[in-house]
């Protein structure tokens, strides 16, 4: 019964395993890849903060640390640890038949300041 109450976090787990399948294979830095662009890049130019992080994946997969800095180094040092973390916490929870608490503004607040800080930083220096 307890496989019940974490049926969603295993759910999001087995997609995300799902993904890294799919750019073991498919290189989303080849022209004509079928995996789509950033769709706020390809209307305006402008990189949101996850931009590159497909590539990044793709990298780090493929054993190449320094192709994933360069796609996204933020992502790499702060998003991909967070995402990590934010799953164990939902996962807890749900094991526990609980509601996952709300992210303290302590973890928002800086997030949201390094997202948006980051997102200026690449599109004011590139």
């Amino acid at each position: 019964m307890v496989f019940v109450g974490v049926r969603w976090p295993l759910a999001v787990a087995a997609a995300a395993v799902g993904g890294c399948g799919v750019l073991l294979f498919v290189d989303p830095n080849q022209p004509g890849s079928f995996l789509p662009p950033c769709p706020l890049y390809a209307l305006t130019g402008i990189q949101c903060p996850a931009c590159g992080s497909t590539r990044m994946v793709h990298a780090l997969l493929h054993g190449d640390v320094v192709g994933a800095w360069h796609f996204n180094a933020v992502m790499l040092l702060v998003g991909l640890p967070l995402l990590v973390w934010l799953w164990a916490r939902w996962f807890r929870a749900a094991r526990r038949g609980r509601p996952t608490p709300p992210v303290s503004g302590k973890v928002g607040v800086p997030v949201v300041a390094l997202a948006v800080t980051w997102m200026l930083a690449r599109n004011l220096v590139a």
